[in-house]
């Protein structure tokens, strides 16, 4: 099914990336074109586009072959003259080709036309005369006076409208549509009138058609048209003919049409799609000009809601919104939206009807709050685009009112994905936590049900998911002090069964800032050593492994025969040295036995530390060090208070001794040993040093804060951005359509408005100096051909205008201008082959297909033959680079989506900065804008000026590629600017692109200063 203005967008783009030319055929008969590969595929495209809309312009693609291969004016005659149908028609389709592209024939060809062409009977060749009798000169040097030989041709053209064949009645019938001469067009009129009653419907809806174009073009040759086509709908059986009568109606007496309606309102339902789609059509654009009928539209329009058709649903709703504002209809339209979505299986449409659902949620906020529900259930859908999509748009709609029923059927879909296989299930699961999350956060009342119930699934969820849910208790946590002790309790509870190192942090750190209470400390303090283990870390393994050494010796026996026999025994090793058989034996044995103890069931803490992860230990020992000053702060038992602070050290110190020794995957780095001292010394010297204190109970809580604020000022800017797009002013305009001026403009059609964007009718003029800069010179001023280039990037082409100027005296014959690519770019659509006379100018096309972001270079030569014909010369053209900035666009991402991708992105690029001048911020703003880039990193975190800085950049291509970037720099004093951009993409074209765009923004930094 194809709904909507994307399939016009869709058509657009492919036709463009296809390399065709799309020409408007009112214009000058030089730049009409025609797609002469199969003329009669050209016939129907022609038609159903006339079908669709009688008052636009025909349009046809068309091939356009190189002219410097065109046979000469006697080839073509003897073609014409003693050929076969199939050499006549290939003849004919050279001959249009020829005129289209600008090399009009004789005349004198017109007379073979009429002698050997306009007598046969074939049906192809009938449909290329009529392309010739458009394309030809028909009248005389005057403009007015018609030729003789048009005579012939006028005689010609009634016996074909005249024809017992209804093809051939038919196809002459739509030749007429395109013929504007009234002198042309009166001897024939008659005829075509007669058509009108033909007992084909083929005919029949042509004619139509004929007489509604003549009507348009010579008002005085029919002036009985608008009866005429009335009578003929009012009589009218068959559908298609019924539906041409309509649409012609529609352009030329639209009152005819209301009254027409009047008579058949309760009948509409009943007709054809067609007629129902043309119908609604009628009433979108006659609401707009006669306001005063829209009341009596309205119930054909709620009628047509109830149709099967699924298109007709659609425009019926689109049409229903356009009419009025009242909530009701606004509501019963989105209803059946939504009834589209859940029922039509493609996806495409699912976003197509989604982005309309959305439409109408921001023109009319808060009326469609109530279908939250129904919207929800496009979440069946297994496609995770459209279920993004669904969620995006629900979490807009709810409010205080649904908030629950929305949490309840978000918390069984999150379910779901636990019990359940689906399609890319994790995303899913962090779509669904997401959602959950900003419901929570706006509506305090479900947070505390909400926390909970994903506290308790924490252990079923992977990595990434487990990461979000603590992400959400953090803010949670921060925001809602009344939840504190219950999910501080549930949070400890839990802590036996997260395995993810990066869920463990958040947990350590919540514990740490927000156990408040002699008994949460003691509790929290019970559940870590319960997830450490046995302590000191280093002798418990190395008592597993002594105990693991003793069983094997007891079993092996230790008698000193065996001992001495295995001592006498030598074996070669690989080296090339000797080795007793008894000392092969215990090194293998040994190392047997130590991966066993590394591999043996342990406390989940202890095994993430075993395994390397020693950033989760470094939080574990601050931890540690907030619950021992916490508790000091609270206890009067000194005793008590010393013991923990003895047992934190130990806790400490073991990690670091064990991540020195051989149970560990990993040597402990220098930096975790320095922060885990600094926390063993930050406990001994707390009580004489109360800076240490504040440093860890203070200074971190108030930085989280910070970063909440900034977040949640993010969010309210959003909103209010948002909502600014709908708000009305108190002092706007009322328009009271009863008390409205005449000549007072109604709103336009917002359909209409779709298509001038589409087509680019409504693109803003570049000015002069904007042209210029895309102006990219090819060749040399003393080269014999000059070339310059007007590059034009649209969303997914190159256009490559180019000027060649022949410098030389002579006649530039068989020039063609060349080109190829390097990277993911194709050329689609090559220049023709031209004859250029001397000191002339000639201008040229070539179209460039970009399929990503990859770096792009286009380059080429232009070939023309020298004076004697026998030699070819060539000029090395200039290379194009495709700038990546024309597909790049700043865009957001959270921050545990950058981290996720910064991990699985593979490729890097790193680019060295050195600039001299601007302060740090002022080098990020300028980068960004060179970059197209957006910042992550919260405005509350680049406050301040200490000489360092470190931001987040983030980018998203027209392709869907994305493109991070991490920068940090430095700065001492007025000096130069240090440090280094990285740069990670997924695929390598992107991260080299940008990296090269980042040295020419600092070069272009350096040169302004």
């Amino acid at each position: 099914m194809v709904i909507g203005v994307r399939l016009l967008l869709c058509f657009w783009k492919e036709w463009r990336l296809k390399g065709y030319s799309v020409v408007d055929q009112s214009t000058s008969n030089h730049q009409r074109l025609f797609h002469l590969v199969d003329p009669l595929s050209a016939c129907r495209v022609t038609g159903s586009r006339m079908a669709t809309s009688v008052q636009d312009s025909c349009y046809t693609i068309v091939h356009q072959d190189n002219s410097a291969d065109a046979p000469s004016l006697q080839d073509i005659r003897n073609s014409l003259e003693k050929g076969s149908d199939n050499v006549k028609i290939e003849t004919m389709r050279r001959i249009l080709a020829i005129m289209l592209n600008g090399d009009p024939m004789p005349n004198q060809l017109l007379m073979h036309v009429i002698r050997f062409v306009m007598p046969s009977k074939n049906k192809v060749l009938k449909k290329l005369l009529h392309f010739y009798w458009e394309a030809c000169t028909k009248t005389q040097a005057d403009g007015k006076t018609l030729l003789q030989e048009m005579v012939l041709v006028i005689n010609a053209i009634r016996n074909d409208l005249q024809h017992p064949n209804e093809y051939i009645r038919g196809a002459t019938l739509r030749f007429l549509t395109k013929i504007q001469l009234p002198e042309l067009l009166e001897p024939l009129l008659p005829t075509a009138r007669q058509c009108l009653e033909h007992r084909h419907s083929y005919v029949r809806k042509n004619a139509v058609f004929a007489i509604y174009s003549i009507y348009l073009h010579s008002e005085n040759l029919v002036p009985d048209a608008p009866e005429l086509i009335a009578n003929f709908l009012a009589a009218e059986g068959d559908s298609s003919c019924r539906r041409n009568a309509f649409l012609a109606l529609c352009a030329i007496s639209p009152e005819r049409v209301v009254q027409w309606l009047e008579e058949k309102f309760d009948n509409i339902t009943g007709m054809e799609t067609s007629m129902q789609m043309a119908v609604i059509e009628f009433i979108r654009k006659d609401s707009l000009t006669n306001a005063q009928n829209r009341s009596r539209y309205l119930k054909v329009i709620l009628d047509l809601l109830e149709s099967q058709s699924s298109t007709v649903v659609y425009e019926a709703a689109t049409a229903l919104t356009a009419l009025t504002n009242n909530p009701v209809a606004i509501k019963a339209a989105a209803s059946k939206f939504i009834e589209l979505v859940v029922k039509e299986s493609d996806n495409n449409v699912k976003l197509i009807v989604l982005d309309r659902i959305d439409n109408l949620r921001r023109k009319h906020e808060r009326t469609l709050d109530d279908l939250v529900m129904d919207v929800l259930r496009v979440l069946s859908s297994p496609d995770i685009d459209v279920r993004k999509k669904a969620l995006d748009i629900a979490l807009e709609m709810v409010s205080s009112r649904n908030v629950e029923e929305v949490i309840q059927l978000l918390k069984k879909e999150l379910t779901k994905t636990i019990d359940e296989a689906y399609e890319k299930n994790n995303e899913y699961r962090q779509l669904l936590i997401h959602t959950i999350h900003q419901c929570a956060i706006r509506f305090s009342e479900v947070a505390s049900s909400v926390v909970h119930v994903l506290m308790e699934c924490i252990g079923e969820f992977n990595s990434a998911s487990a990461v979000d849910v603590i992400a959400f208790v953090k803010e949670v946590v921060e925001k809602f002090p009344a939840l504190r002790s219950a999910i501080i309790a549930q949070l400890m509870s839990t802590l036996s069964e997260v395995r993810a190192n990066k869920v463990y942090r958040g947990a350590l750190w919540i514990v740490g800032e927000y156990c408040t209470s002699e008994t949460d400390v003691r509790e929290a303090w019970r559940r870590i050593r319960t997830s450490l283990g046995e302590i000191p870390i280093l002798a418990s393994e190395q008592r597993l492994l002594d105990v693991a050494a003793n069983e094997a010796e007891g079993l092996n026996g230790d008698s000193a025969e065996v001992a001495a026999s295995s001592q006498s025994s030598r074996k070669v090793l690989a080296d090339g040295t000797y080795a007793t058989e008894g000392a092969i034996t215990s090194d293998s044995a040994k190392k047997t036995r130590l991966e066993a103890v590394k591999k043996a069931q342990k406390p989940p803490l202890r095994q993430l530390i075993l395994d390397g992860d020693y950033y989760l230990a470094s939080i574990l020992s601050a931890t540690l060090v907030k619950l021992v000053m916490r508790y000091s702060e609270m206890s009067s038992d000194s005793a008590r208070v010393n013991a923990l602070r003895a047992e934190a050290m130990l806790i400490m110190t073991s990690i670091i001794r064990v991540g020195q020794s051989q149970f560990v995957k990993t040597a402990i780095d220098e930096d975790s040993i320095d922060r885990i001292i600094n926390c063993v010394k930050s406990l001994a010297e707390f009580e004489e040093n109360k800076g240490v204190e504040d440093v860890f109970l203070k200074d971190t809580r108030s930085a989280f804060t910070v970063m909440l604020t900034a977040e949640e000022k993010k969010r309210s800017a959003a909103f209010a951005l948002e909502k600014e797009k709908t708000a009305a002013q108190a002092d706007d305009l009322i328009n009271i359509r009863h008390l409205a001026r005449k000549n007072h403009v109604e709103p336009v059609n917002e359909l209409e408005q779709d298509l001038s964007k589409a087509t680019g009718a409504e693109s803003k003029l570049e000015d002069v100096s904007s042209k210029l800069g895309r102006v990219v010179q090819l060749t040399g001023f003393s080269d014999p051909i000059y070339a310059e280039a007007y590059v034009k990037v649209h969303q997914f082409d190159i256009v490559l205008d180019i000027l060649l100027v022949n410098q030389t005296s002579e006649t530039l014959q068989n020039l063609s201008v060349e080109f190829a690519t390097l990277g993911d770019l194709k050329i689609v659509e090559r220049p023709t082959t031209q004859n250029i006379g001397p000191h002339s100018f000639y201008s040229v096309q070539a179209t460039v297909k970009v399929s990503s972001t990859d770096t792009g270079v286009i380059f080429g030569n232009i070939v023309y033959d020298g004076p004697a014909g026998a030699e070819s010369n060539i000029v090395i053209l200039n290379h194009i680079h495709a700038d990546i900035m024309d597909y790049i666009k700043p865009s957001q991402c959270t921050e545990s989506q950058f981290r996720s991708m910064w991990t699985e992105f593979e490729w890097e690029n790193k680019v060295n900065l050195n600039s001299k001048g601007a302060n740090l911020r002022e080098f990020l703003a300028h980068l960004m804008k060179n970059t197209n880039m957006a910042c992550l990193t919260p405005e509350a975190s680049l406050e301040g000026d200490c000489g360092f800085l470190s931001a987040n950049l983030y980018a998203r291509s027209l392709f869907g590629e994305d493109a991070l970037a991490n920068l940090s720099i430095e700065q001492d004093g007025d000096g130069p600017i240090t440090g280094h951009v990285r740069i990670r993409s997924k695929g390598q074209g992107v991260a080299l692109s940008l990296g090269d765009r980042i040295a020419a923004a600092q070069r272009l930094k350096i040169t302004a200063q």
